[in-house]
């Protein structure tokens, strides 16, 4: 026995001592294994970076989320006090098919598998993304086994906001709800590498329960979030351009519409949206809007384009505005150009050819410059090639020189190809006393783990296409065509500021060549300024076959557009009105007794905004009263019987809101001073007197701040 115990105890100190000699047993290294078992990593994510604008408002955000999870075996349960796991699974998918965007009968399957030994379930994409306030809900119902794990999701606080330049991002794999977040189109893809973060971690020692080991040291690895990118985008200018462009969809439902604004001076583009277009938070509306139109499509630009014949025959001294020519028709070899109206004007001057945007005028004005100077004007305007904007897949468009005809059709842009920030690029030139600036929409890509700045972007002037007091002549004589009576851009005048622009209308080609034809089947578009003696904003706006009324004509729909944009913005970056208005006093009439709908309709065909205090019906009081004198612009108020519906009080004076107060007798409360804002109280409900309607307040230079 002493023998065989001498053997086992020396076998048992060769293993030992092999072991330590070595550091395997049975062929695997013990010190990995060991690490592995007791040495824990935990990693801590990265936050994407922000998209903001020019002023640091945020339009992109990583933000907190919760990812719904079902414990579904009950060996959750074993051992503990309280009920882990789904019990009830009927009354469980009943409850949640309330908050989750998951019929009953498919959250009920989920939480039944056919796997006895399945331990937790989840909900796919119904069950991601869930939003603080609707886990507290899910938590008040306190369902046993479902618990959230915590998220990260791309927050998009403004929705549909410049969506097609802004784009979107999303988990990389759709089905891991563990997969990093990838920018998907637009900045966030372009600029992905930027925006994406790396992920840190610690590292430390733990017993087999996870507890920290006495004496060792968490070793952490922080993260880098991803650096930050401000635009040049303006956000109240944007938000102006995506109210308006959302009315006038609405009004005309247009095949497609694109509006851009920018600063001549610099090139930045302050706003830019389309229809159809998406909203980055919900999707809606992500399959029928994949690219930017600004630069990813090219069009025929129509009369936009006599700009550019203009200021290249003012520049080579051509331009005689006094000189005539016998309006109509034109005809190149064996092709007949005419004017819109097919029979022209008679014989004219060619300040009213602009102005009445005669095609035979542009055809002649040719003829005087000359096909090969005119289209070498064409390259140093910058169509024809790329402008190089800060954004990919630009499409280049093209300028048809094969034959004459084709140059004719050109100087009134039918035929040649542009893009929309072409078009932008190109009128930089003639608002910016003839530097013609790049566009561009980052401002500046910043590490916010350093406050570095990684990138920045400074105005780049494109060349000098035409003079300084080209450029001036320019737009005096596209002003003419807002304020003549012969001038087709008469809807676009403003009460405050000179504009200067050139409308279009342009035929749209057919798919197997050919035109459309009709009122509804041409693409309209206003390319203009303002101020015109000194522009401050240029806007490019296009609304591809809508569908008018009767008796209106292309120009409606973009002007409604530029008209609200261009105005709100000089007003909000304080640009002083170029124009001062004496308004004709209107003296009011005793309308007590009629009938509303009559006297609204009589009073705003006069331009007086007129506020009904109740429903239709006979008038009971009304103010201003008679013989009292109201300005067009201003408002009239008019009291019927019946129930009040609440008023969208936006831009909203002071003295209006205590008018409206007196004879509708509702409570207000006013925070702030200059004009409306905000209001508690969503325009059209139907006043319960239930809530006093707070509004705020602000004068035009503290909006957005």
């Amino acid at each position: 026995m002493l023998i065989i115990y001498g053997l086992l105890f020396f076998l048992m100190f060769f293993r030992i001592f092999y072991i330590q000699v070595t550091g395997q047993a049975e062929g695997q290294k013990l010190a990995a294994k060991a690490t592995a078992r007791y040495e824990k990593t935990k990693t801590i994510t990265a936050d994407r970076g922000n998209i903001l604008d020019r002023q640091g408002q945020v339009i992109a955000k990583d933000a907190i989320s919760y990812r719904l999870v079902a414990v579904v075996n009950p060996k959750a349960s074993k051992g503990t006090n309280k009920v882990m796991h789904v019990e009830n699974p009927k009354k469980t998918a009943a409850v949640l098919a309330k908050y989750i965007d998951m019929d009953e009968d498919e959250i009920y399957k989920r939480l039944t598998p056919e796997k006895k030994d399945t331990y937790q379930v989840e909900f796919g994409a119904a069950g991601r993304d869930i939003s603080h306030a609707t886990m507290k809900e899910i938590e008040k119902e306190h369902l046993p086994g479902i618990i959230f794990m915590e998220d990260k999701k791309r927050f998009y606080p403004n929705g549909t906001f410049a969506s097609n330049l802004i784009g979107i991002a999303g988990k990389k794999n759709d089905e891991d709800p563990q997969a990093p977040t990838v920018g998907k189109m637009g900045l966030e893809a372009i600029y992905n590498k930027e925006l994406s973060g790396v992920n840190g971690n610690v590292q430390y020692k733990s017993d087999l329960f996870g507890y920290l080991l006495p004496n060792s040291k968490e070793m952490i690895q922080p993260a880098k979030d991803g650096d930050n990118v401000y635009l040049t985008i303006d956000k109240t200018i944007q938000n102006f351009l995506e109210d308006s462009m959302s009315k006038v969809y609405k009004q005309y439902n247009p095949e497609s519409m694109v509006a851009v604004v920018a600063d001549p001076k610099t090139g930045e583009i302050l706003a830019v949206s389309q229809r159809p277009t998406f909203n980055p938070q919900t999707g809606e509306g992500l399959d029928n809007s994949w690219i930017n139109k600004m630069t990813e499509t090219t069009i025929e630009p129509g009369s936009t384009m006599k700009t550019f014949t203009l200021a290249t025959a003012i520049q080579e001294g051509k331009w005689n505005p006094n000189d005539t020519f016998q309006s109509g028709q034109y005809t190149v070899y064996d092709r007949t150009i005419r004017d819109a109206n097919q029979v022209g004007w008679g014989r004219i001057t060619y300040l009213e050819g602009i102005q009445r945007s005669s095609n035979v005028g542009m055809a002649n004005l040719l003829k005087k410059i000359g096909d090969d100077t005119f289209i070498q004007y064409m390259k140093k305007f910058g169509f024809g090639q790329k402008t190089g904007i800060d954004l990919p897949n630009e499409a280049t468009g093209k300028i048809l020189d094969e034959y004459p005809i084709n140059r004719v059709t050109t100087t009134y842009g039918q035929g040649s190809t542009v893009t929309p920030i072409q078009l932008i690029q190109a009128e930089t030139a003639i608002a910016n006393n003839g530097k013609m600036m790049q566009p561009y929409v980052i401002d500046k890509v910043v590490d916010p783990n350093t406050g570095k700045i990684v990138k920045e972007h400074k105005p780049v002037v494109k060349g000098n296409p035409i003079s300084a007091e080209t450029a001036k002549q320019v737009r005096d004589t596209l002003a003419t065509t807002v304020t003549s009576e012969k001038g087709t851009a008469q809807k676009f005048a403003s009460k405050e500021y000179e504009v200067a622009g050139k409308t279009g209308t342009a035929q749209i080609p057919k798919p197997n060549g050919g035109y459309y034809w009709g009122t509804n089947n041409f693409l309209y578009s206003f390319l203009g300024m303002a101020p015109a003696k000194d522009p401050k904003l240029i806007m490019y706006v296009a609304v591809e076959k809508p569908h008018l009324g009767v008796t209106e004509v292309g120009s409606e729909p973009t002007s409604k557009i530029f008209n609200t944009v261009m105005d709100s913005s000089l007003k909000y970056l304080n640009i002083k009105p170029s124009k001062s208005t004496t308004e004709k006093a209107i003296l009011m009439e005793d309308v007590v007794g009629q009938e509303s709908d009559n006297v609204i309709t009589n009073l705003e065909s006069k331009n007086i905004q007129t506020i009904r205090i109740g429903s239709k019906g006979k008038i009971t009081d009304q103010y201003p009263k008679k013989g009292q004198s109201v300005f067009a612009t201003n408002h009239a108020f008019i009291k019927t019987s019946g129930n009040i519906q609440i008023p969208d009080f936006k831009g909203w004076s002071l003295r209006d809101i205590l008018t409206y107060q007196s004879l509708s007798g509702i409570e207000i409360d006013v925070n702030g001073d200059g004009y409306v804002q905000k209001q508690n109280i969503k325009p059209g409900t139907v006043y319960d007197g239930n809530k006093k309607i707070v509004l705020t307040l602000e004068k035009p230079q503290q909006q957005y701040k």
